[in-house]
């Protein structure tokens, strides 16, 4: 037994001096340059490129649904927004509660669930943080060309 033992540990220390070769250091990193060319162009991945201006549509009337089941797009800007497991900006307009002096849309009960039905009184933890399903929307020109058609049943 402990044959193995050692058997082991001279393993793992073999694969752990491996990846410490195959490693940058922080202080003699490799800089170079690696340019990919993607649908927005080329861009050097070697250092941080600036995030270019982003654009924001301003408030306006919500777009139509492209699909069963879309979730609807946010038509208002949303930037400097903060939704942190402590704070939810969007529910100062969108809870229940404010929607009469703020004339925003309500929750819906959906985000009251939990994943096994059962009823909360808050929304639920899986639907809190709501940018992962609904964005902003805007009026960008798609990448590449497509036949995206609407669903049938929404036209």
């Amino acid at each position: 037994m402990r044959a193995q033992t050692l058997v082991k540990l001279s393993l793992a220390a073999g694969l752990f001096a491996l990846m410490a070769l195959n490693m940058p250091s922080a202080e003699g990193a490799d800089q170079t340059a690696v340019n990919v060319t993607g649908l927005r162009g080329s861009a050097s991945l070697a250092n941080d490129n600036p995030t270019a201006a982003f654009k924001q549509e301003r408030d306006r009337a919500p777009l139509d649904r492209d699909f069963v089941q879309q979730p609807p797009l946010i038509p208002h800007t949303v930037a400097g927004y903060q939704i942190t497991k402590n704070f939810n900006k969007c529910m100062d307009c969108h809870a229940w509660q404010k929607t009469k002096a703020s004339h925003a849309t309500k929750v819906s009960v959906t985000h009251f669930r939990t994943r096994e039905g059962q009823e909360l009184d808050n929304i639920s933890p899986r639907r809190y943080f709501c940018t992962q399903c609904h964005v902003p929307q805007t009026d960008a020109k798609p990448l590449v060309d497509n036949t995206f058609q609407r669903a049938r049943g929404l036209q």
